[in-house]
């Protein structure tokens, strides 16, 4: 069973349609609940080998969270993949961003992260499930810094950095085979990117990032993919 948060559109949609593809079961948890159960239809009418179980989460709420895992260990026994993929990055400098902008960033970007991490690793334990993934849909911002609209954005990223390897070291610790990884993507073409206008250069396609994610889950039980960088080669930075 994979939990895939922040899946209505973009790339957590597209990893949904690609888990589903090869046939796991996926919760796919968004506010916007209804873009999902359109993803559902699509990817039925398609007789994908898989399945979408759409759950309504805001997660810049704890409660909502805890109670989506408890529904996922009540109704489907529990999660052995955890996608982070949410996360939100409004321009908002350090000087004139509005501290609602900051707070909104790291509830989404790191707490909310921090708490399905922490259940998910919590459920496997409780399972026994000593093959489990932990994967960070983080960004190229995680490792470097561009415009200042983006830098309390880029400092919630190196934080997910910063906490896939402190993961890693408490599961080491812990004597746990349950694996984690960040895949970090520079500029992506979806739907809001899109709206911004057409690009200068050849971005990222979705697939991209779902070609990523499958290498990663498939590598062999003793090797950690632990994080892949991704960018365009016509991109600057």
């Amino acid at each position: 069973m994979a939990l895939v948060t922040g899946s209505s559109r973009g790339i957590g949609a597209g990893i949904v349609k690609e888990l589903v593809r090869h046939g796991m079961k996926v919760v796919a948890c968004a506010r916007n609940v209804h873009k999902i159960k359109e993803l559902k239809d699509e990817l039925t009418s398609a007789g994908l080998a898989g399945e979408v179980i759409p759950v309504q989460c805001d997660l810049r709420k704890e409660e909502e969270i805890l109670n989506m895992f408890e529904l996922i260990r009540k109704q489907y026994g529990g999660v052995d993949l955890c996608v982070n993929n949410a996360g939100i990055g409004p321009s908002s400098t350090l000087l004139e961003g509005t501290t609602e902008q900051w707070k909104e960033m790291l509830d989404v970007n790191v707490l909310a992260l921090c708490i399905c991490t922490r259940e998910a690793v919590k459920s496997m334990q409780e399972r026994k499930v000593d093959d489990g993934q932990i994967v960070h849909i983080s960004s190229m911002s995680g490792h470097r810094l561009t415009s200042k609209e983006e830098h309390f954005y880029a400092g919630t990223k190196q934080a997910v950095r910063a906490l896939t390897e402190g993961l890693r070291s408490e599961l080491r610790l812990a004597k746990s085979h349950i694996r984690v990884a960040s895949i970090s993507p520079a500029n992506v073409y979806t739907d809001m990117t899109a709206a911004e206008g057409p690009p200068t250069y050849r971005f990222l396609d979705v697939s991209d990032i779902t070609d990523a994610l499958i290498y990663l889950l498939s590598a062999k039980p003793h090797a950690q993919v632990h994080d892949i960088l991704i960018r365009s080669v016509e991109q600057a930075m």
